[in-house]
């Protein structure tokens, strides 16, 4: 049985409604960081981990990201095309038939700069299917750039993750990248859902995990974020926190 599917999934079907107006012409993952766009970003990470595929999702502008996608050559990208918007988690499920292990699932437009190691190596080399459900990619929340100081979860030294009755403000953020066994969707009837079901089912069962990110981020969610992010790389001064 494979570890890691050779298939991953990228979460590219959003709005993008926080980045308007930029986004009222093109797609938010279409839109650039340091001359590429955040996509790509995506996909080059996944290109870097031997990943051989890449499951993108589309909906909104969906012509557009999928003119762009055809222009890669460096990796095979299928288009899963939704006629309505299925959430986060209802966006993986209706694309589960490329997945026949556990694997990697990435938002199109939430770039990371790996440090001194790549994140996706480092989770692959983490994951362990006999206790986990599901791997997470975190970071400090004093140290993730554009995110809200509230957090996502706590991270314990063992690994796990949880976030129920926790007060914030969370220590850490969640930054995109994550690793997920196919069969937590396949069990849920629903067809648009969000994939913090899956999380917390997965906490309630004490196999949710997590790894803290070497590196830095920046959580680009609106068109002032996207100019300090690109005027900080050009800078050279790049995401590490102030």
């Amino acid at each position: 049985m494979k570890t890691i599917c050779d298939t991953a999934m990228i979460l590219a079907a959003g709005r993008g409604e926080r980045m308007r107006p930029l986004s009222l012409q093109k797609p938010k993952p279409l839109l650039e960081i340091g001359g590429r766009a955040m996509l790509d970003h995506a996909l080059d990470k996944l290109v870097a981990t031997g990943i051989k595929r890449a499951v993108v999702n589309a909906f909104y502008l969906a012509e557009q990201i999928e003119e762009h996608c055809a222009k890669h050559r460096d990796i095979e990208i299928i288009i899963s095309r939704e006629d309505e918007l299925l959430d986060t988690g209802g966006g993986i499920k209706n694309a589960l038939r490329a997945f026949d292990a556990p694997f990697f699932a990435l938002n199109a437009d939430l770039p990371w700069m790996d440090g001194a190691q790549q994140g996706l190596q480092r989770m692959k080399e983490v994951w362990d299917p006999a206790k986990m459900d599901a791997l997470l990619l975190l970071m400090p929340t004093n140290k993730a750039r554009g995110f809200e100081a509230r957090g996502d979860f706590a991270l314990e030294k063992d690994g796990r993750v949880w976030r129920k009755d926790l007060p914030v403000p969370r220590p850490y953020v969640w930054i995109s990248a994550q690793i997920l066994k196919p069969e937590l969707f396949a069990k849920i009837s629903d067809k648009v859902f969000s994939n913090n079901r899956i999380w917390d089912d997965a906490e309630a069962r004490g196999k949710l995990f997590g790894i803290t990110h070497i590196g830095s981020c920046y959580h680009v969610g609106t068109p002032r974020d996207l100019t300090k992010a690109n005027e900080l790389l050009a800078s050279g001064k790049g995401w590490a926190a102030e």
